[in-house]
C-alpha cells in the first residue's frame, strides 16, 4: 500500500494491453485513488470504461493538446479527490506521419507539427495547466514514458525520436521550477520494446521486439513491471529522484552488442 491515500491521474489508457492502462491497476491496487482521462477519440476506439469500473475511477475526457480540456480536467479532478492531486502519468503519442506510412526523408511538417503538440508539447501544457491551477501537492509526481531513440537512431520510428527527445528536455526544464518551487519531482521512464497496440502499429515492431530481448541481459521489460516502476516513483520512497530519464529496458540501454544475437 505505498500509495495509500494518494490521488492521480493517468493519462492513456486504450485497452488492457497499455501500459498506462497496467498502471492505473497497479495504482489503485497499492492505494491510490486515480482519475482517468484519454482523448475523445481514443476513447472511443479503447475499452478505458471498462478500466473505470474495475478501479472505481472516474473518466474525465481530455485532448492533451486542449489548454482548455486541459484545465476542465485537471479542476475537475480535483473537485473529485476534494483537493490537490499527488501523482501524474503522461502516456500520450503519436504520429500521423508513421500511421500513413510516410518516409522520414518525405514527411508531411503539418502532420510533424502534430507529432510534436501531442507528443511532447502535451506535456508543457499539462504541466503549465497544472502549475497556474496549483494543483499538485509538495512533494508529488510526474512521470512521463519516453523511448531511447531520443538518443539513438531507430529508422523506423521516425518523428517520434524527435517527439521524445522534446519530451525529455521539458521533463529536465519543468523539473527545475517545479523541483524549486513545490519539491515536485518530474522524470520520464525510457520503457523497452512493449507489446502494446501503439507499439505493433509500428513498422517491423515484432522483428525489433525480438532483437531487444536478445540484446538485453534481463530481457525486455514488461508493461506489469513498468507500471511496478511508475508505481514506486508515484511513491514517497523516490522523494529525492527529479529530472532525469530513467532506463527500464532490461540494460538494452548500456549494451553494444550481445553475443546472442550473433551466434
Amino acid at each position: 500500500m505505498i500509495l495509500k491515500g494518494k490521488k492521480g491521474i493517468i493519462f492513456g489508457a486504450l485497452d488492457n494491453q497499455s501500459i498506462a492502462w497496467k498502471v492505473a491497476e497497479h495504482c489503485v491496487k497499492e492505494g491510490a485513488s486515480i482519475v482517468l482521462t484519454n482523448a475523445p477519440v481514443a476513447m472511443r476506439m479503447g475499452e478505458i470504461n471498462g478500466l473505470a469500473e474495475k478501479t472505481n475511477s472516474p473518466v474525465i475526457p481530455a485532448d492533451a493538446t486542449s489548454l482548455e480540456d486541459l484545465e476542465n480536467l485537471v479542476t475537475k479532478s480535483m473537485e473529485h479527490f476534494g483537493g490537490k492531486i499527488d501523482f501524474v502519468l503522461h502516456s500520450i503519442g503519436m504520429s500521423v506521419n508513421v500511421r500513413k506510412g510516410k518516409a522520414y526523408t518525405d514527411l508531411n511538417y503539418e502532420w510533424m507539427q502534430k507529432t510534436f503538440d501531442v507528443s511532447a508539447v502535451s506535456f508543457h501544457k499539462l504541466m503549465q495547466t497544472m502549475w497556474k491551477l496549483d494543483a499538485i501537492n509538495d512533494w508529488g509526481s510526474v512521470v512521463a514514458l519516453t523511448y531511447i531513440a531520443a538518443q539513438r537512431v531507430f529508422p523506423d520510428y521516425s518523428e517520434m525520436a524527435e517527439s521524445k527527445a522534446l519530451l525529455e528536455s521539458i521533463a529536465r526544464s519543468f523539473g527545475y521550477h517545479y523541483g524549486t518551487a513545490k519539491n515536485v519531482r518530474v522524470n520520464t521512464i525510457s520503457q523497452s520494446p512493449t507489446m502494446t497496440t501503439a507499439g505493433q502499429g509500428v513498422k517491423g515492431f515484432t522483428d525489433f521486439y525480438g532483437y531487444a530481448d536478445k540484446m538485453s541481459p534481463l530481457g525486455n521489460a514488461s508493461a506489469d513491471a513498468c507500471a511496478d516502476y511508475c508505481t514506486v516513483l508515484f511513491s514517497d520512497y523516490t522523494r529525492y529522484v527529479t529530472m532525469q530519464n530513467l532506463y527500464h529496458d532490461g540494460g538494452f540501454s548500456t549494451m553494444g552488442m550481445n553475443p546472442a544475437l550473433i551466434q
